[in-house]
C-alpha cells in the first residue's frame, strides 16, 4: 500500500536525519506513474513531485489540480525551458552557462526568479550531466549574476552500482561542497537546499545532510 510505503520512507528519513535536526523534504519521483497513482500522495502529506521530462509535466499538470509543487529533476534542454518556466517550482539540473542564460531569459520574460539547483557530477561519469567539482564555484558565481535565477543549492546523482561505502563517501563529499559554497556567501544566492539520494540510497543521503531526497520506486512498486 502506498500509505505504508510513504510512512516507511519517512521513518527512515527521520531516523537518519535526526543529528541534523531537519527532516529532508520527500520529493516523490512520478516519471513512471499515471495521474491516478500520483493524486493519493496529497492526502498522505506528500506535496512535492519530481518529473524528468518536460513533455510529461505538460501532460500531467492539467490533472493535478494545483495540489503539488512540481520539480524538474531531469536533464533540461535549453529549447524546452519556455514550456515549463511558469509551471515548475524548481529546476534541479542546471549544469551549463548556456542553460542558465536561457532560464534567466525565460524567467525574466515570465516575471519571476526561477529557483535552481546546480548539478554536480560528483561521480565524474561522462554520460551524466553536471559540472565538475573544481568548476563549481566559478559556475555558481556566474549564475548568481543572472537576475532571473535564484540559486538555492546543489544537486547530485550517484553512480549506479556503487557500493554503500562509496556512496557514503560521495554523499559526504557533496555535503562538504555544499558547506563550502554556503561559506562563500555569494551575493544573490541562497545555499539552503542539497538534493541527493534516491530510492536505493536515500538513507545514506539523509545521514550525510541532504535537505531533499528524490524517491520513486520505493514508493511506487
Amino acid at each position: 500500500m502506498l500509505k505504508e510505503r510513504v510512512e516507511h520512507v519517512r521513518q527512515i528519513l527521520e531516523r537518519e536525519s535526526a543529528p541534523w535536526g531537519r527532516l529532508p523534504r520527500l520529493i516523490a519521483v512520478t516519471k513512471y506513474s499515471p495521474v491516478e497513482d500520483i493524486l493519493p500522495l496529497h492526502e498522505l502529506g506528500v506535496k512535492d513531485i519530481g518529473e524528468n521530462r518536460v513533455q510529461a509535466i505538460r501532460e500531467k499538470l492539467p490533472y493535478l489540480n494545483e495540489k503539488f509543487s512540481v520539480h524538474l529533476i531531469g536533464r533540461l534542454q535549453s529549447n524546452k525551458v519556455k514550456y515549463i518556466i511558469k509551471d515548475v517550482c524548481m529546476i534541479h539540473s542546471l549544469d551549463s552557462i548556456s542553460l542558465a542564460q536561457e532560464i534567466d531569459r525565460q524567467a525574466q520574460k515570465a516575471g519571476r526568479r526561477m529557483p535552481v539547483l546546480l548539478q554536480v557530477n560528483i561521480g565524474k561519469e561522462p554520460q551524466k550531466g553536471g559540472v565538475e567539482e573544481e568548476e563549481l564555484l566559478p559556475f555558481l558565481k556566474e549564475c548568481a549574476q543572472l537576475p532571473g535565477l535564484n540559486v538555492q543549492g546543489l544537486m547530485a546523482m550517484m553512480p549506479l552500482g556503487a557500493s554503500r561505502d562509496d556512496l557514503s563517501a560521495l554523499f559526504q563529499r557533496m555535503r562538504t561542497l555544499f558547506d563550502r559554497c554556503a561559506a562563500e556567501a555569494v551575493a544573490n544566492t541562497e545555499m539552503k537546499e542539497l538534493s541527493m539520494g534516491m530510492s536505493q540510497d536515500y538513507d545514506l543521503a539523509a545521514r550525510a545532510g541532504a535537505t531533499m531526497v528524490r524517491v520513486g520506486s520505493a514508493l511506487f512498486r
